[in-house]
């Protein structure tokens, strides 16, 4: 097995802002963005002396043991994952040490769980919300394959999706992924699958739709493709070892982890592959993801560096094109999401026992989500 094999299992436009930080005789602190067209100007008045304009500065930290924090609803609640004890043990003897893992609404303010689905002898995770998150798509596993599932938050009924091996949101109301029957599936949240007849492969790796184009490779060929699904071209995008694509909120760019024998790249593209731009390289990457406005891009890295193993967590910010290291000596995060203000980050952890969150502020001192 290759490296993507191992790394995947253990355009909002680039920003063409202009943008200056200056105080006026009153001592207010002004950042002015100048677009084509229009120029908006922010006032600061918490300090007088503006900070640097690439300044990410990290808050407070907080740890949640035993806990996968999945995404979140909204600034307040997220949908987790955690040890159920009242289920009892796990019942086959190599996971008798372990409890069931259950399905829970998180209120991280007033630290109060809402049950979501319990089960015994059962893992409940892998799960990611629908767009207008209504729905949300997770995973049921004790040993081997899981199985996949769509809920419904509403009436918290749930669909099975036999034939998934894989699992990714397409709009709200559907899903995609692999097939255990071989090629690509397409599943409603009301439980309707149907095949997917663009994409004929025996065995797929990836499988992704953003609007009209198909993302996938195969276990044979790792060279990532894209079908656009109106003309039925199929178009090759230049990376031959991806082990995952993060498409951006809007559909506009890509994100794409591949790995050659030395190392992993973590590639920004339009979302035919065009303009390139490797943004992180590893040893080790993981747990990447966009901040809802696309300003940041969250990850985590293990490099050598003078010989010595340099680990962390990073953000990317496309507006100042610089990465800042915020949680040193971390190992390779399982995932990380953003709250949907973008003024948090959880990343989770695997600690050797169990699996461990952290919600981390992030400030930073270029103005986001700005309206006239």
């Amino acid at each position: 097995m290759n490296r993507s094999k191992l790394a995947i299992m253990a355009t909002v436009p680039m920003l063409l802002l202009t943008i200056t930080a200056c105080s006026g005789n009153n001592g207010e602190n002004r950042v002015v963005i100048k677009e084509p067209g229009k120029t908006i100007t922010i006032i600061d008045n918490e300090s007088k002396t503006p900070p640097a304009e690439d300044q990410i500065v990290v808050g407070n930290i907080k740890k949640y043991e035993k806990m996968y924090i999945y995404d979140w609803l909204n600034e307040e609640t997220a949908i987790v994952s955690k040890e159920n004890e009242s289920l009892g043990n796990m019942k086959l003897e190599e996971l008798s040490d372990t409890y069931p893992h259950s399905l829970y609404q998180y209120n991280l303010k007033t630290d109060t769980f809402t049950p979501l689905l319990e089960k015994e002898n059962i893992y409940i995770g892998g799960v990611k919300l629908s767009p207008d998150k209504k729905h949300l798509v997770y995973q049921e596993y004790t040993i081997g394959d899981p199985s996949f599932y769509v809920m419904n938050l509403e009436t918290l009924q749930t669909v099975n999706i036999p034939v998934a091996m894989s699992a990714r949101w397409v709009d709200n109301d559907s899903v995609i992924g692999a097939s255990y029957a071989g090629g690509a599936y397409r599943a409603t949240t009301s439980g309707e699958v149907e095949v997917v007849s663009e994409i004929v492969d025996d065995f797929l790796f990836l499988v992704a739709q953003v609007g009209n184009k198909l993302y996938y490779n195969t276990n044979a060929s790792e060279s990532l493709k894209v079908l656009d699904m109106e003309t039925k071209e199929i178009s090759e995008l230049g990376f031959d070892s991806a082990s995952n694509i993060i498409p951006s909120p809007d559909g506009t760019q890509l994100l794409v982890e591949h790995y050659s024998e030395a190392k992993g790249e973590i590639v920004l593209s339009g979302m035919n592959g065009e303009n390139p731009k490797t943004i992180a390289q590893g040893a080790e990457l993981g747990g990447i993801s966009w901040s809802a406005d696309q300003r940041f891009i969250a990850y985590s890295k293990q490099d050598e560096v003078n010989g010595a193993m340099v680990k962390g967590l990073y953000v990317y910010d496309v507006l100042s094109d610089e990465e800042t290291r915020i949680s040193a000596n971390l190992e390779s995060s399982l995932s990380t999401t953003w709250n949907p203000s973008g003024k948090e980050l959880t990343y989770t952890v695997w600690n050797g026992s169990s699996y461990e969150s952290s919600v981390i502020e992030i400030q930073a001192h270029l103005a986001t989500n700005v309206t006239e």
